[in-house]
């Protein structure tokens, strides 16, 4: 209990109430307080842990590409040289083969951004009409698509090869972009969120003021998905990125490699030349440069992750 202390009747009832709060309390017996802090510091270790986990490969790419390829295998592999090579390495990175990571890039850089964008539209599309709109076989149709979720996509590469082969598609920018588009993950995402943070009388509302629902949904419903839209084109542009398979049994022509499949064959070819003459340094050095844009867009789209977008919209 907690203790108090008589004041004189001329003190109003909130001095009272301040005197008992200031009252110094008894401390806990079961120990209750010094528990919670110690489960903090528990969770706090595992959270560096984790977090050490995850960065010390980037930190070991960071330090690798600093070396040159006597060093990687002569030094201790987590930390720096006595020479930093990182300037030449990145010259013979771009200046392999006439420059053709530039056109890697170039080519990950379009198929990564068409795809997302493309995906990110659909899926918010596809979302907000299954979570708003009554249709025909609307249940079965959302089934299909979560049963779409659980089937990987290595399984889909070789039927995917076949349709666009008999489309003469192959080796084109479209046979990595238009699989692409198609993300059953995000149109499940969109609708769980559209069904959450649109309210149905704000589309009412909307509708008695003549907006039409092509309006309703560019308008309205887009602004107010925005971060759920940020997160599946985030989801997109990453697996777009990092994809290999696909461009693997796509592709043939270098000019038309992504990063992925590009620094995989520099590997292969260095390789095949002796392992005296294997470009480790230029290879770890490009992958570190491949991850610096998806670094840079997860830092400017992580701004768009805001919530309460359509508070106060609504009078209830």
């Amino acid at each position: 209990m907690t203790a108090t202390t008589e004041v004189p009747a001329t003190e109003t009832h909130a001095t009272r109430v301040i005197v008992t709060r200031n009252k110094p309390r008894r401390g806990r017996k079961d120990g209750s307080f010094f528990a919670g802090e110690k489960r903090s510091s528990i969770l706090t270790v595992v959270l560096w842990l984790a977090a050490g986990y995850f960065l010390l490969p980037l930190f070991w790419l960071v330090v690798a590409s600093t070396k040159d390829n006597s060093a990687l295998f002569s030094s201790f592999g987590l930390w720096f040289a006595d020479e930093n090579h990182f300037i030449d390495n990145l010259v013979t990175l771009f200046t392999t083969r006439d420059g053709v990571f530039v056109q890697w890039i170039g080519n990950t850089v379009l198929y990564a951004l068409v795809a997302g964008l493309g995906s990110a539209l659909l899926s918010a599309a596809a979302g907000y009409a299954f979570a708003k709109y009554d249709f025909p076989a609307k249940r079965f149709l959302f089934a299909v698509v979560l049963g779409a979720i659980m089937i990987p996509t290595t399984a889909l590469a070789i039927p995917t090869y076949l349709l666009f082969a008999g489309a003469g598609l192959t080796n084109t920018v479209w046979a990595i972009i238009l699989p692409s588009l198609v993300s059953p993950f995000g149109v499940y995402l969109m609708r769980v969120y559209a069904e959450e943070s649109i309210p149905d009388t704000l589309l009412e509302a909307a509708r008695l003021d003549g907006a039409g629902e092509f309006r309703i949904f560019w308008q309205i419903a887009l602004r107010i998905m925005a971060p759920g839209i940020v997160t599946v084109l985030l989801f997109a542009i990453v697996h777009t990125w990092n994809n290999y398979f696909l461009p693997l049994i796509m592709l043939a022509d270098p000019d038309l490699f992504p990063l992925t499949l590009g620094l995989a064959q520099l590997q292969a070819a260095s390789e095949a030349g002796g392992g005296a003459s294997a470009q480790f340094s230029t290879v770890i050095t490009g992958s570190l440069v491949s991850i610096v844009p998806l670094v840079v867009v997860f830092l400017y789209l992580q701004k768009y992750w805001t919530s309460g977008l359509t508070t106060g919209g609504v009078k209830e």
